[in-house]
């Protein structure tokens, strides 16, 4: 859920360098060095951070000029900062991964720590926090920059379970931003290869068409079986490469009928 202390010294040394450097250029405050800037009231930090953001230039002259004589591979991370973004997010869960952050746009990024935890800095109960940060990449990753905003708006029911339900979707779908740059693609791109269960899948239905119940039988076998043969055929119609949402549904509404019949079928035997 955060970076290396290595990685996490990394940011810092450069994040601080910028913000020293954006002072000098628009003299917000006295001109002060980088240890004595390290040094300076929140309040003042903030300042000078909300001014990078509004002079987002400044980070390609930072760059270009160089006056802190930093290397080609610490330039080219700054010089992707100009792809932040700002603005307000939920926290919604912590993972071992990264801490999901949901915009106001419904998108979920997945954002690494600095030196602490998110969950050491905020404790789980607080959960769903809105927050106000700036989201930068980082080393394949997407981080915050240092600082945000908390503000305590009670989250009721209904917000925390939209809030999941936005995140479960991301998840499900694989659009959980994870990095902001690129992926470079030397040849062809990666196709991600699925198993085919189809020929197994329809095996098995194949199978349980001689599940039948006989007149002695309990009813619970007839209510087992057919629920087992409604749920292979939903399974058959996931896993083809041609399914559709609509049979999809229709599908799982029969082994939804056949699940309650099975309920039925308990409840009039205990009866």
């Amino acid at each position: 859920m955060k970076l290396s202390s290595q990685e996490a010294d990394l940011f810092f040394e450069l994040m601080w360098a910028l913000l020293v450097f954006v002072n000098q250029k628009l003299g917000i405050l006295p001109p002060v060095k980088l240890k004595e800037y390290i040094s300076c009231p929140m309040e003042e930090k903030m300042k000078v951070r909300e001014a990078l953001y509004k002079n987002r230039q400044l980070i390609d002259l930072f760059v270009k000029e160089n006056s802190n004589k930093l290397s080609k591979d610490k330039l080219l991370i700054a010089s992707t900062w100009k792809d932040y973004v700002a603005g307000s997010f939920y926290i919604e869960r912590f993972l071992k991964k990264h801490a999901i952050f949901i915009s106001n746009e419904n998108l979920v990024y997945g954002v690494c720590a600095l030196h602490q935890r998110f969950d050491e800095m905020i404790h789980p109960s607080r959960l769903p926090l809105f927050v106000q940060a700036v989201l930068l990449p980082f080393s394949g990753r997407i981080v915050y920059d240092g600082l945000f905003q908390t503000y305590n708006i009670h989250c009721g029911t209904g917000t925390r379970g939209h809030l999941k339900e936005i995140y479960m979707i991301a998840k499900q779908n694989n659009r959980i931003i994870e990095r902001f740059e690129l992926q470079p693609l030397l040849g062809q791109p990666e196709v991600q290869v699925l198993k085919d269960w189809e020929s197994e899948i329809k095996g098995l239905c194949e199978k349980v068409k001689g599940l039948k119940a006989g007149s002695k039988d309990p009813h619970i076998y007839g209510a087992a079986f057919d629920l087992v043969k409604a749920s292979l055929e939903f399974a058959q119609i996931g896993v083809s490469h041609s399914r559709d949402s609509t049979i999809l549904h229709k599908s799982l509404k029969k082994v939804q009928r056949q699940l309650n019949k099975a309920y039925t079928v308990i409840r009039r035997d205990q009866g």
